[in-house]
């Protein structure tokens, strides 16, 4: 019977296979998927995709109400409260400091 040292090291060896396994189908896949949307004509776009990757859009419809050391904007609704503005707090200021 092999000890737990034996049996970790089969483990990894068998983990690191599988990763490898991913990766090369994962590209085999993923030129099959890129021939195809050549063959019909397919976009990102049509598949709901943005096409290109940009900055990240605020889930926020309300005007900001503070403004945080380093620029960071914050409505002050509902929900969890930015990191900044818990630190804010929790060194003993008020976040009526920050208001716009």
């Amino acid at each position: 019977m092999a000890n737990y040292s034996e049996l970790m090291a089969q483990a990894q060896a068998l983990m690191a296979q599988a990763e490898q396994a991913r990766k090369s189908e994962l590209a085999s896949v993923v030129a099959e998927i890129k021939a195809k949307m050549k063959q019909f004509g397919i976009t990102t776009a049509d598949l709901g995709g943005a096409g290109t990757k940009g900055a990240a859009k605020s889930k926020s419809k309300a005007p900001a109400k503070y403004k945080g050391p380093n620029g960071e904007l914050w409505a002050g609704g509902p929900g969890r409260k930015p990191e900044w503005v818990r630190s804010v707090l929790a060194s003993g200021k008020s976040i009526e400091d920050f208001r716009i």
